[in-house]
């Protein structure tokens, strides 16, 4: 499966005051359907559909739908850039109305900061799934499942070829349960062998010159 982002670029700022304490939140359109779009792919509704829905039961019902600042290479959550959480997606016609809570996290303080001097954010939704080209897009398929509806950006439309070429150019499988990245053994494997062969090639060398050196 590929790892999926998707950039929108405008949100709103809302401040609430509850019992006398103000709450920062983000609102906006977080995900689209049934539209091609600027990456060349398609959300078939019923596939948003069915993923919202588990996505809201799972995570955010429970209070565990968040979201990072910045721009994660992988479609785990890290906890210790979790910068907001999401409370709601509601359908609007083809797209789904996302609101997220600015949170009092390190990472929630610095995206508070940004927002407080007027610096445009957007957000970026991320998730897996395998895409089938049909009619000149990419379809994302129905086994299409989200991370997280908003990561928060400051570049919303500036990273697509670092997103393309980085983070989507990667195959991702379950492992036990677990993501894995496919591509990750073979680095290994291959930063292995070049270091264990220029170590080789050193040795040779080293045993040459001491052989001059002793002629």
């Amino acid at each position: 499966m590929k790892l999926i982002t998707e950039q929108i670029e405008n949100v709103e700022i809302l401040v609430e005051e509850k019992n006398g304490k103000k709450s920062l939140y983000i609102e906006g359109v977080f995900l689209q359907g049934d539209i091609t779009n600027r990456n060349g792919r398609r959300y078939p509704m019923e596939t948003l559909r069915k993923e919202v829905d588990r996505y809201t039961k799972t995570f955010i019902e429970s209070s565990r739908a968040l979201g990072e600042l910045g721009h994660p290479d992988g479609p785990t959550v890290n906890l210790d850039r979790v910068s907001h959480r999401i409370i709601s997606l509601k359908e609007d016609g083809t797209n789904f109305i996302g609101k997220a809570k600015i949170l009092n996290t390190p990472m929630g303080k610095i995206a508070q900061s940004l927002l407080d001097e007027g610096v445009k954010l957007g957000v970026s939704s991320r998730g897996i799934g395998s895409l089938v080209k049909k009619e000149g897009c990419n379809i994302v398929g129905d086994d299409f499942m989200l991370a997280t509806a908003a990561d928060i950006v400051a570049d919303p439309s500036a990273p697509d070829a670092f997103v393309e070429g980085i983070m989507e150019g990667k195959e991702w499988v379950w492992d036990g349960g677990r993501l894995r990245e496919q591509r990750v053994e073979s680095y290994k494997k291959s930063i292995h062998d070049a270091v264990t062969r220029r170590n080789l090639e050193e040795a040779k060398l080293s045993a040459f010159n001491d052989f001059l050196q002793n002629l």
